[in-house]
């Protein structure tokens, strides 16, 4: 089946350009290219142009969870008669395995799946076995961690027909290797029943979620195939055939585990022995320990707490060599598109680094065998090896992807909405403050929104308290504010609660909002990190939602970043203005959503115009939560369990809806009351 595109918008302004320019290049066979488009270009929906014309599976990589779960709404707005997945991890939380040599501290894993993002994977992997070629799959970076063999995983598929010959005692054999459990209750999601002749199923996710299947024997064939109604058994549809894959990504045979079982016990004694040699019993008691208590497991149960560490064993793999990963379940002729990728890519870099750091203490001093540092994400150069044709999408793409796309740099200056880039003006320092409230009382009257960037934290507070003492409402966020309280600064900043949101980073919240009419940049001479190119550009880009946009560089000097960043912001101005005049096209300030919602209402232009569009609708005990200082509201209550275990619910129900940022929210607060609660036991 080919991709169709529905949507109410056509390509406008430069995006019928870089759509024609993207495919050209990659039908030429371009393996990188660039799509540079300003905020507010509708790059989403040019991507999804080049997704429908060159007709390939698509591997859309997101650098955290909000955003590719905004991605994968808009993507199946896209293409509502084509497959769209989402995988992302499935930890609600995740408290990794440690061990701090320094403090002779070992950290044991604590983690919570979610279950229904667990089914979304488990759908986008048997996707794309089952051969469609209409296929996306929005992730996160954690589709380069380990997952399973996609050979076994494809050979542990159970596929029947109507008509075929096979062994019912076999047939049963086979649920109980794809991991379906045997149940005599009622049916749940990956179980069956057996009742005579009949065997009920129940699938695991997907299509045929919670949709429940009945095979009739008859003898050793197979007479019929029904989707029935769990409840009352009575038939819904009649089928010819029918596929069940299995209900976990990490399935092996029972070949494969005895094989492995017997490995690990030689890499065992091995790893037992050069403890000894090296006068280190207590580490060699201890891996001895832990890893026969593991197989022992294994051997019953087929799993075990902390089964990924033995990944190596199961995939059938050598000494050294790069984990299975959701790209393996792709074909070779697959579409990457990286979104933001001047930020998503350093997080490739990053991963393997930070997760073989934690890896080494833990095999140096017996926690685990050295085979746990096999299972990990995949290095940079393994990422480049499987990178079929890449489109890097960014309003500031770094330094990497302009290299590798070798002159193949699409720009994408006008947005669909008439808007144009906001003028950069370069101001003195001296008096620098009072002539920003006069600035902000402009724009005060006209109720926007200013936001102020400083170089530091302490300065953010100093100006804050200032501003205070001045009459100007006003909040301060940088990172020491705890991640509930950030969210809500936010949402009070769009509710009209102040009008001034000074920051250190204001990026990494992710702001596009449209009610933001003025961005000032103090120190913006201050060469660094926080004034590069690049931030400079991105920053300034908060206005760019606002017909009156406007940007203050506060600096004595005129630093080359300000410099390349006002002339590539005058060259964009000059061409959107020339063409909006060439098309009598009048600005249009950006939708404004309503205000007093949730930060997931989510500003990204699809098409000709801006959408505001409600991802994930929130109940009501998402509206109620507030930031609150749990230290001073729990601290003399002496039911600090229950209200551990509501917070728990509250952030499995949030993972659920797939509202990352409320959960976000639920798990600081769980781990803030056990904080309390160890404090008071002492």
């Amino acid at each position: 089946m080919d991709f169709k595109l529905v949507s109410n918008y056509a390509p406008m302004g430069d995006q019928p350009e870089a759509i024609g320019e993207l495919v050209g290049a990659i039908r030429r066979g371009s393996k990188h290219n660039t799509l540079l488009g300003v905020t507010g270009s509708g790059k989403t929906f040019t991507v999804a142009n080049v997704i429908a014309d060159l007709n390939r599976p698509t591997l859309v990589l997101s650098h955290n969870k909000t955003l590719a779960a905004q991605l994968y709404g808009e993507f199946r707005n896209f293409f509502p008669e084509n497959a769209v997945e989402y995988f992302v991890s499935y930890y609600d939380y995740y408290q990794p395995e440690a061990y701090l040599p320094s403090t002779d501290t070992y950290i044991e894993k604590d983690l919570s799946i979610n279950a229904d993002i667990e089914k979304m994977r488990l759908s986008a992997v048997a996707t794309l076995l089952s051969g469609r070629r209409d296929v996306i799959v929005v992730s996160s970076v954690s589709c380069l961690y380990g997952a399973g063999n996609p050979a076994d995983f494809h050979a542990t598929a159970i596929r029947i027909k109507v008509g075929q010959v096979i062994s019912y005692k076999h047939f049963l054999y086979q649920l109980i290797e794809a991991l379906y459990t045997r149940t005599e209750r009622e049916l749940e999601p990956a179980t069956f029943r057996v009742n005579g002749d009949t065997v009920d199923i129940m699938a695991a996710f997907g299509e045929f979620g919670n949709q429940c299947f009945r095979v009739m024997f008859f003898d050793n064939e197979i007479e019929a195939i029904q989707t029935i109604d769990p409840a009352t058994g009575q038939r819904i549809h009649t089928l010819d055939e029918l596929t069940l894959y299995p209900t976990s990504l990490f399935v092996t045979t029972k070949a494969r585990i005895n094989a492995a079982v017997q490995q690990i016990y030689l890499d065992l004694g091995k790893q037992i022995d050069f403890f000894e040699r090296e006068g280190r019993m207590m580490e060699a008691q201890r891996v001895k320990q832990r890893v026969e208590y593991d197989l022992e497991m294994i051997k019953e149960l087929g799993y075990c707490p902390g089964i990924e560490n033995y990944s190596r064993y199961f995939d059938g793999r050598a000494a050294g060599t790069r984990p299975f990963c959701l790209i393996d379940y792709f074909p070779k002729d697959y579409l990457l598109v990286v979104d933001e990728s001047h930020v998503t890519l350093p997080q490739v870099h990053a991963m393997y680094g930070g997760d073989r750091a934690r890896k080494e203490n833990l095999v140096e001093y017996g926690f685990r065998l050295p085979a746990a540092k096999d299972n990990r994400p995949l290095t940079f150069a393994e990422f480049e090896q499987l990178q079929g044709p890449s489109v890097y999408v960014s309003a500031t793409p770094a330094d990497w992807e302009l290299m590798k796309s070798e002159g193949v740099v699409v720009e994408q200056l006008i947005r669909p909405t008439g808007l144009v880039d906001p003028p950069l003006e370069v101001r003195v320092t001296l008096n620098q403050i009072d002539d920003l409230i006069e600035e902000i009382d402009k724009r005060v009257k006209n109720d926007d929104k200013i936001l102020v960037t400083t170089i530091t934290k302490r300065m953010a507070e100093e100006l804050s308290k200032y501003f205070d003492r001045v009459g100007v409402r006003n909040r301060y966020i940088h990172s020491d504010v705890d991640t509930l309280e950030r969210i809500q600064i936010l949402e009070d900043l769009r509710a009209g609660m102040f009008d001034v949101l000074i920051g250190v980073n204001l990026l990494r919240e992710g702001l596009d909002l449209p009610e933001v009419a003025l961005v000032a940049i103090l120190d913006a001479d201050k060469e660094g990190f926080l004034r590069n190119v690049r931030s400079i550009t991105q920053i300034a880009g908060r206005a760019a939602r606002h017909s009156q946009g406007n940007v203050i560089l506060y600096a004595d000097t005129c630093t080359e970043s300000m410099r390349y960043a006002i002339e590539q912001s005058n060259r964009r101005r000059e061409k959107q203005v020339r063409y909006n005049m060439e098309h009598e096209m009048l600005p249009q300030r950006a939708q404004k959503s309503g205000t007093g919602q949730s930060m997931l209402l989510t500003n990204r232009t699809t098409g000709t115009a801006e959408q505001t569009t409600v991802l994930y609708p929130m109940g009501e005990e998402h509206n109620s939560l507030k930031a609150a200082d749990i230290t001073k509201t729990y601290i003399a209550s002496e039911n600090l369990d229950d209200l551990i275990a509501r917070a728990r619910e509250e952030m499995e129900r949030a993972a659920k809806a797939l509202d990352f940022l409320a959960a976000a929210r639920y798990r600081d607060r769980m781990y803030e009351l056990q904080k309390i609660k160890n404090e008071n036991r002492r």
